[in-house]
C-alpha cells in the first residue's frame, strides 16, 4: 500500500475520480426533471469538459510551481553551470507534470461517466438513485483507500466521503427543485 501511496499520479487518480463523479452527479440532478438522452449528453458533455479542463488546470498550475522553483534554485546556483531549464531533473520534472496532468483529466472524465451509466439502461427516476448510490458507493471506498495510504481509521475516512457525496446529492435537489 505504501508503495502505490507514494506515486505522484495516486493523488491526481484519487482527485480525479472525486472531481468527476461528483461533479457529473450534480449536473445529473439537475437535470433530472429531463428524458434520459438529455441527462446522457448534460452528464457526459459536462464530464468531458471538466476533464479537459482539469487536465489544462493541473498542468498550468504545477507547471507556475515548477518554473517558481527552478527560477529560484537558479538564483542560488553559480550560472556558469548552466540554466536548469536545460537540465535532465527539469526536464523530467515537466515530464512528470505533463502526465499528472492527464491522468487528472482522465480520472475525472472517467469518475463523470459513473454517474451517467445507469440512464442506458433505466427510467430517469430509478437511475437517478442509482447514479447516486453508485457515486456514494465509489466515494466509500476512496475514502477507505485514502483512510489505508493516511493510516486512518477506515470506516471514518470512508463515511466522510459518503457525507460529501449525501451532501452535493441534498444541495443539487435543492436546487433542482427551486427552479422546476
Amino acid at each position: 500500500m505504501e508503495k502505490i501511496a507514494d506515486k505522484p499520479m495516486v493523488r491526481y487518480i484519487i482527485r480525479g475520480l472525486i472531481d468527476g463523479t461528483l461533479s457529473t452527479l450534480g449536473v445529473v440532478i439537475g437535470a433530472s426533471g429531463a428524458d434520459s438522452h438529455i441527462i446522457i449528453s448534460a452528464g457526459l458533455g459536462g464530464g468531458l469538459a471538466n476533464g479537459l479542463s482539469n487536465i489544462l488546470g493541473a498542468f498550468t498550475a504545477e507547471k507556475a510551481s515548477l518554473e517558481r522553483e527552478r527560477i529560484n534554485m537558479e538564483r542560488k546556483l553559480v550560472k556558469n553551470h548552466g540554466y536548469l531549464k536545460k537540465s535532465l531533473i527539469y526536464k523530467n520534472a515537466l515530464k512528470d507534470t505533463m502526465i499528472c496532468g492527464v491522468i487528472d483529466g482522465i480520472s475525472t472524465t472517467l469518475g463523470s461517466a459513473l454517474p451517467v451509466l445507469p440512464f442506458f439502461f433505466l427510467k430517469p427516476n430509478v437511475a437517478l438513485y442509482v447514479a447516486i448510490g453508485i457515486t456514494v458507493g465509489l466515494l466509500f471506498l476512496l475514502g477507505i483507500f485514502i483512510g489505508k495510504i493516511s493510516k486512518e481509521n477506515l470506516l471514518i475516512s470512508g463515511t466522510k466521503m459518503v457525507v460529501g457525496a449525501l451532501l452535493v446529492s441534498f444541495l443539487c435537489f435543492i436546487i433542482e427543485n427551486i427552479f422546476s
